[in-house]
């Protein structure tokens, strides 16, 4: 599963994902065609159990997919589609069956700030910590106040008509499974880019030609991609272990190392691009930007790395000297098996 759903991501980008999309998009423009061509492949329903009309993947086998999404850089909310499906579908909502759904915390009764794409959503999954419970609403009368992150990527304040309800269900999740699960897709597509930063920066620097030889072969320049690519890398593994914890919702050891590591990694892996790209990179005709102004963004959300590595400080102090080794080896102690 995890190869299939790799391979039809990847080719799919590859080729939707374009430059003058990317642009558009910027400009509030929805990527119709894009959308419609993820809905056929079944990727909104990707965590959702078969008996709910999902395909019951793991979310180690959709790790490749968001991770693809940082990559491409998507103009699409489809990690957070595949997030939300799964919130209702863990309080045993069937998800709807076609429209862009994204998630958001808080009360129906009170302006929700900070929803991903929400001026292009049909649906909303909102997870309200007060009273337990995840509700599915309808966006068609919402009030949509536009707003956007660095990268120019939508993030609306919503306010919910009345009789926007469309189903609710009591549910077990943490008051902050909203925010853990948001850092968790965030690290991989945080990963997701860095790979690809480093893929565009090694390009560069051997095509690149000063001083009689390609940028590369200075030692100095391959310092610097040597750096980039050790972050990258780091990045991928963090994220890929919180999604192998999360079973079945994500792991707060790992997820909360994830972000912190991918976070990061993002800040001086956009510097180190940066720097080998020179002052054509800084320029808005090159695509460098569409990347680095993601890792900017995307480090930010559903908190910093500070704020991550913060909160996994706290946890360690509290377990103490006798409780530090089982901390950090008990996530691990027994790994999810998946199908």
């Amino acid at each position: 599963m995890r190869s299939l759903l790799q391979d039809s991501i990847e080719r799919l980008l590859a080729d939707a994902v374009t430059p003058d999309l990317l642009r558009a998009a910027e400009t509030g423009a929805w990527s119709t065609d894009l959308w419609a061509e993820i809905e056929s492949l079944g990727l909104p329903l990707a965590a959702v159990p078969e008996d709910l009309g999902g395909t019951g993947s793991s979310w180690t086998d959709i790790f490749v997919v968001i991770r693809a999404c940082g990559a491409a850089a998507a103009p699409v909310p489809l990690p957070e589609a595949i997030l939300a499906n799964s919130f209702l579908a863990a309080a045993g909502l069937e998800p709807p069956e076609s429209g862009p759904i994204v998630f958001a915390a808080g009360s129906a009764h009170a302006p929700l700030a900070d929803v991903p794409w929400g001026r292009h959503a049909r649906w909303l999954a909102l997870h309200d910590a007060d009273t337990g419970r995840i509700a599915l609403h309808s966006l068609t009368d919402a009030q949509i106040a536009a707003d956007c992150n660095v990268a120019g990527e939508p993030r609306d304040i919503v306010t919910l008509a009345s009789g926007s309800l469309v189903a609710d269900a009591a549910t077990s999740t943490a008051t902050d499974a909203v925010m853990l699960a948001g850092a968790m897709l965030r690290s991989a597509q945080l990963a997701g880019a860095l790979g690809r930063l480093t893929e565009m920066s090694a390009d560069y620097a051997n095509e690149r030609v000063q001083f009689g030889r390609p940028i590369g072969k200075f030692q100095a320049v391959q310092q610097q991609l040597a750096v980039l690519a050790t972050q990258a890398a780091a990045a991928v593994a963090a994220a890929e272990a919180a999604f192998l914890m999360a079973s079945p919702g994500a792991d707060f050891l790992t997820t909360a190392s994830a972000k912190a590591v991918s976070g990061e990694a993002a800040g001086k892996g956009a510097g180190i691009a940066h720097a080998v790209f020179g002052a054509i990179g800084f320029t808005h005709e090159h695509s460098l930007h569409f990347l680095t102004r993601r890792l900017w963004a995307w480090r930010a959300e559903y908190g910093s790395d500070a704020f991550w590595a913060e909160r996994l400080g706290q946890s360690i102090a509290a377990a103490g000297d006798d409780g530090l080794w089982p901390l950090v080896t008990g996530a691990f102690a027994e790994t999810p098996t998946h199908g």
